[in-house]
């Protein structure tokens, strides 16, 4: 066996070389703690002006030639947002719940693509619907890295990470106790307290819990959960700190989701729009119940004031049960008004080891400023998932009788094809070069990633890529800061194809102009930017057998956020336009025989589905000190351009043979109304305001979704 270092020499000898440089010229650093500028949040705690998570260390917004957005936890709760999903709806770029209301997961789409999740640096979700989903309450942030980020997160989609940042200890003792009701019966009630205590103060403590009962717009489903998330930090020298979290979570719901067919939706219906709350499953069979228990440890250590590490570790042991019925395929039978339903039954369950250990080292000599970070992260999952299938009663859409279903599957079957084991192994190393203006980012990073099937005599299938990352970015002195970088990711694909030899791992590739602006002496943080990105080796289906890797995803678009605060006033606002394609090379001959259906080819050179063109909204507190103390208004506009069903409009000798379907677009209004007095905060939020009813995408496979209805809830919190 060869070892590590012969695995990758070309990441080492870029770590070495950082290594070397840090020891040669430490005694010329000339750095001190007082020296570093620390830019944190706004006054408000609106406007965050550091994200770790574009470069694995805190550097200023400004100063990163890649586009980052930041939520902050007092940003999340003025938006009043219910889930990570709502939080996330009013950045550039970021399409949230394409597939509607959704209490299965929180789903978006950056730049056009599925990003990945991340809490606290490390990958969250493995495997399929077997996670329980991130509490927007137990969160301190919210970062999106938008575009490629392979080179220090492994392997991922050209969407790029959406980051949950977990409330910590701090120095501080207090809390707040919230009390919160609305539409749906939702009922809930949270804590988050933090202390301090030991003979020095080197212990810090902080809980944060919550119980929800609720109904949601689906009838039929509910939106409970119980979560606790502890925290302990030790300081246990000057020098080191060491922090353990727990997360332990059960949430109980359903299926929101009906895969609503095109005809009753988007297309008018013999006997009118599908209503948006009915439930296509059966009461009292149907739930989504997912349990987890994770707990994640973070050591820091300080060797002198410019070099430290950080290690970051996770276990998660997390299950789902899942019972649904659908309608499948998503059509009216005959008559119009009924579906047949197929029930679905899984038992899933994954548990994840994922760790990161990060080296950080910062020099001074004369005019130039490095910072440095290398690692090594390692992830190592175990998914397993087994199924049970069977056919359901059809269901009336418009006068449905449930209970009719008398022989629904009561046991998963043991699916050994289903218990995969997934590791990754990566090595990474950047640097940051600011001389004068002048600001330098590089990176490189090499990773084996590895699937095998958890039966007696399977094989390994693994897979190498090699990523990097470039960018430069320029300060003038009145604040702007234009900035160019180029950025690459690579996506596993395991398995052989049907025609003979092995896949290839998915490659993408992004460049990205941008411009960033702090205006002296103001809090506001202005970005805009424009970037094509191109996704390499897609698979297609082109018959039930056959498969071709030739496709090409590519994404050119334009994005402009502006976080804006006055002494009164603080307003988002976010813009961005994305063109999408599918490109494929055309069939051989033999390749067209093989597809022997035309159906097959609709996808050719088509847009994304589930993407807008357009996307924008505004968002406006007003802090009304000067008329009466406490008293707050807020408001924001969310516009939704027309989606594509992921196909386009085929026309043959004069007939139309399939015709694309296109979304309209849509605007949603949101408001909320607040009032601080003493220790006491009381708000009343409301999400799409007018209570429209909007489809936020369809597919061409044949279903449509529907978007949030109108949520309604009033809230009490009290600080001490």
């Amino acid at each position: 066996m060869r070892s590590f270092k012969h695995k990758y020499p070309t990441l080492f000898a870029s770590v070495a070389l950082a290594l070397s440089c840090s020891v040669t010229a430490q005694e010329q650093s000339k750095t001190t703690q007082e020296d570093i500028e620390i830019i944190e949040v706004s006054p408000r705690g609106l406007i965050s002006y550091v994200s770790a998570t574009a470069s694995k260390t805190a550097v200023p917004i400004i100063k990163t030639p890649v586009s980052v957005s930041v939520l902050t936890a007092q940003r999340i709760s003025d938006l009043g947002a219910e889930t990570l999903q709502d939080a996330i709806g009013y950045v550039a770029g970021v399409y949230n719940g394409p597939y509607g209301v959704d209490t299965r997961g929180d789903w978006s789409k950056i730049r056009g693509v599925d990003p990945l999740l991340y809490v606290d640096g490390l990958q969250k979700l493995f495997g399929n619907y077997n996670n329980t989903r991130t509490n927007p309450y137990a969160l301190e942030s919210v970062e999106i890295l938008k575009g490629p980020s392979s080179v220090l997160y492994g392997q991922g989609s050209t969407g790029g990470i959406v980051n949950a940042v977990s409330k910590l200890p701090n120095a501080d003792t207090g809390g707040e106790i919230w009390a919160q009701v609305g539409n749906y019966e939702r009922k809930q009630l949270a804590i988050d307290y933090n202390t301090t205590f030991g003979e020095q103060q080197e212990y810090q403590a902080r809980a944060v819990a919550m119980y929800r009962d609720s109904g949601t717009q689906t009838d039929y489903v509910d939106d409970n959960t119980l979560m606790l998330a502890p925290s302990f930090t030790w300081l246990a020298s000057d020098e080191t700190k060491v922090t353990v979290l727990a997360n332990l979570q059960r949430n109980e719901s359903g299926s929101s989701t009906q895969f609503f067919p095109h005809e009753g939706t988007i297309l008018p219906a013999k006997y009118g729009q599908i209503p948006s709350e009915r439930f296509v499953s059966e009461p009292g069979w149907d739930k989504y119940d997912t349990d987890q228990q994770a707990i994640t440890a973070i050591i820091e250590h300080s060797f002198d004031l410019d070099t430290h590490i950080k290690f970051s570790g996770r276990y998660s042991d997390s299950t789902a049960e899942y019972r649904t019925i659908y309608s499948w395929p998503p059509k009216f039978e005959a008559d119009k008004r009924t579906v047949n339903r197929i029930a679905s039954l899984t038992d899933s369950s994954a548990r994840s080891l994922t760790m990161d250990l990060q080296f950080h080292k910062y020099l001074e000599l004369d005019a130039l400023k490095l910072t440095m970070v290398s690692g090594v992260d390692y992830q190592n999952a175990d998914t397993d998932s087994d199924r049970g299938r069977g056919v359901a009663a059809p269901l009336d859409l418009y006068n449905p009788v449930y209970g009719l279903s008398t022989e629904l599957p009561t046991a998963v079957v043991d699916n050994p094809e289903n218990t995969l084991n997934n590791k990754q192994l990566g090595a990474y190393a950047q640097v940051t070069a600011e001389v004068n203006n002048w600001v330098l980012n590089a990176a490189l990073r090499y990773d084996d990633v590895s699937n095998q099937l958890q039966t007696e005599g399977a094989n390994k299938n693994s897979q190498t890529a090699t990523t990097g990352r470039i960018g430069v970015l320029y300060q003038f002195e009145n604040g702007l800061a234009p900035y160019a970088s180029y950025s690459e990711s690579f996506k596993a694909v395991f398995g052989q194809k049907a025609q003979g030899g092995a896949y290839k791992p998915l490659e993408g590739e992004q460049v990205e102009l941008g411009l960033k602006y702090q205006p002296a002496g103001t809090e506001h943080l202005i970005t805009a930017s424009i970037f094509e990105i191109k996704d390499k080796n897609q698979v297609r289906k082109v018959s039930p057998e056959f498969e071709v890797q030739d496709g090409e995803i590519e994404v050119k678009g334009f994005e402009l956020e502006a976080q804006l605060e006055w002494q009164y006033l603080d307003v988002y606002a976010a813009y961005s336009y994305s063109d999408t394609e599918q490109d494929i090379t055309p069939l051989t001959s033999m390749e067209l025989f093989a597809a022997q259906d035309l159906r097959t080819l609709i996808t050719d050179d088509a847009p994304l589905s589930a993407t807008p063109k357009h996307l924008a909204s505004v968002w406006a507190t007003y802090r009304a000190d000067n008329l009466l103390p406490g008293l707050k208004f807020g408001a924001g506009v969310r516009h939704v351009g027309e989606t594509y069903d992921g196909s386009r409009t085929i026309v043959l000798n004069g007939q139309t043979l399939h015709e694309q379907l296109v979304t309209d677009n849509f605007n949603l209004i949101d408001m909320m109304i607040g009032y601080d007095i003493d220790q006491y905060q009381f708000s009343l939020q409301i999400d799409n305001v007018s209570d429209k009813t909007v489809i936020t995408s369809c597919l061409y496979r044949g279903d449509c979704f529907y978007g949030q209805r109108r949520t309604v809830s009033a809230n009490v919190k009290y600080k001490f």
